[in-house]
């Protein structure tokens, strides 16, 4: 854990001015993270606000009764996971959980609460923000309804790299099929599909995108409606690969 950071690294805190920074600064502090830590577990009451950093990604998931656990929304160095609306104290309805390994800035949601009633301008970030999250949970449920399994594949991994800002995505072919929701063999079938037609590489534990315009092509279009959502709402903020 280390202090005394430049505000580089988070999309979300960049934007802020610098006399917002200097209120929050004494509350953040930075936390390396490797893959596959929780956060926070559902039903777990927030106590902490993470804020993902360069590569560093984080995801929302729902554990189903089977004992998988579904995406619902991924989270990388243009957001925050925990406490961005509510005081924070309340349970938090989804697991919480890092995807990519890397450099994490955390602060207790209370500290975060105090900042944004100093500060219109950190307040306002963070309501906005919770608008784009929103907004990328909406379409992720209506990709899943509306959307072949390649075109939601190809539209997860293409959001993935964009926020980790790399070609790889360390993820197990079986953990990838349950944040899609689908079966492991179904998955297996779709990633050797986008491999044969040289998108994608897989090795153990690892799947490389190897033609980014090509995966783009696959994908469907939500990633870009929340591209455009983010631009009109925290223009700046969206990574951009």
């Amino acid at each position: 854990m280390h202090r005394g950071y430049t505000p580089h690294g988070n999309n979300l805190l960049s934007v802020l001015r610098d006399e917002d920074i200097a209120l929050i600064d004494p509350w953040l502090s930075e936390w390396t993270l490797p893959r596959g830590h929780v956060l926070c577990e559902a039903g777990d009451p927030v106590r902490f606000c993470y804020l993902p950093r360069h590569a560093a990604v984080a995801a929302f998931v729902i554990p189903t009764e089977s004992g998988s656990a579904v995406e619902s929304a991924i989270v990388g160095r243009e957001g925050a996971l925990g406490g961005i609306v509510s005081h924070g104290r309340i349970p938090a309805f989804a697991r919480a959980t890092v995807l990519q390994g890397g450099s994490f800035y955390r602060i207790a949601a209370t500290d975060l609460e105090k900042a944004k009633q100093a500060s219109p301008t950190i307040h306002g970030l963070f309501v906005r923000y919770a608008d784009c999250l929103l907004a990328q949970v909406f379409q992720s449920v209506a990709c899943n309804a509306s959307h072949t399994i390649v075109q939601r594949a190809a539209r997860w991994l293409e959001a993935a790299i964009e926020r980790s800002g790399g070609d790889e995505v360390m993820l197990t072919q079986e953990q990838f099929a349950g944040l899609l929701g689908v079966g492991r063999s179904y998955a297996s079938r779709v990633l050797q599909q986008l491999k044969a037609e040289g998108i994608v590489a897989i090795r153990r534990g690892t799947l490389r995108v190897a033609d980014r315009d090509a995966l783009a092509a696959r994908a469907c279009g939500c990633n870009q409606a929340v591209r455009d959502h983010f631009d009109e709402v925290l223009r700046g903020v969206y990574p951009q690969g």
